[in-house]
């Protein structure tokens, strides 16, 4: 059973964290799974904190595979695995991979704590709500509400609507080419592997001056209430 998320402590730790989002809907069949699984296990393998919605699916493949990744750490220190649960008319329940979990009402409010916490975000094949999971993250690195962090998108789904993107929003000049400076697309879990490590060496050789979103979006956040 996942002990309850506090988030106010975890953001008292500048820690390196990847949210990935992706479909409740995928089997553990599909080779799509089982690629999330090897992604998550090879974070987890590097002693990487992981942020997910916590449910099934992708989410459950990212879990379970950083929970496997950490038992190759020599390093005991505590690795968060973590999810943002929503609550839904079908019951969405936490998956067991995950150790933590912070339940939400609003997707509003579960949205606002995944930007607060990230560093990378990985967008593994999804439906609505993994659409607007990315559509949000992307919205608020391009406002500079949060810092630039990768976006990186898994797939031919992401890559086809890039190319939309291109032949529509941005061809008639209702975005402007910087935009899509925040996405990287890649075919699969090991190229957005090399965007992670790339984005930790980054992270650590900043030291303090490493850019947190905390630092930007919960200011906002507060500033709000």
């Amino acid at each position: 059973m996942p002990k309850k998320f506090d988030i106010e402590e975890e953001l008292k730790r500048s820690d390196f964290r990847v949210a990935v989002f992706g479909s409740a809907r995928i089997k553990s069949k599909d080779p799509i799974f089982k690629d999330i699984v090897n992604l998550g296990k090879e974070i987890g393998k590097m002693g990487i904190d992981i942020v997910t919605g916590g449910g099934p699916g992708l989410m459950e493949a990212t879990a379970m595979g950083h929970k496997e990744g950490t038992k190759y750490l020599k390093n005991k220190r505590h690795v968060s695995n973590i999810g943002l649960n929503i609550a839904l008319p079908m019951e969405q329940k936490p998956n067991t991979g995950i150790d933590e979990v912070l339940s939400h009402e609003r997707f509003s409010s579960r949205l606002d704590n995944f930007m607060l916490l990230s560093n990378v975000v990985v967008v593994a094949p999804g439906g609505i709500g993994t659409l607007l999971e990315l559509a949000y993250t992307w919205q608020l690195a391009q406002v500079h509400h949060i810092c630039h962090i990768p976006i990186v998108l898994i797939g031919e789904e992401w890559a086809s609507l890039i190319e939309w993107v291109k032949d529509w929003p941005l061809k008639h000049d209702y975005m402007s080419e910087e935009d899509l400076q925040y996405i990287i697309t890649v075919p699969d879990s090991n190229e957005a592997l090399e965007i992670i490590k790339r984005a930790k060496l980054a992270f650590d050789d900043a030291g303090p001056e490493a850019c947190m979103n905390w630092h930007l979006y919960g200011e906002k956040r507060l500033a709000d209430k």
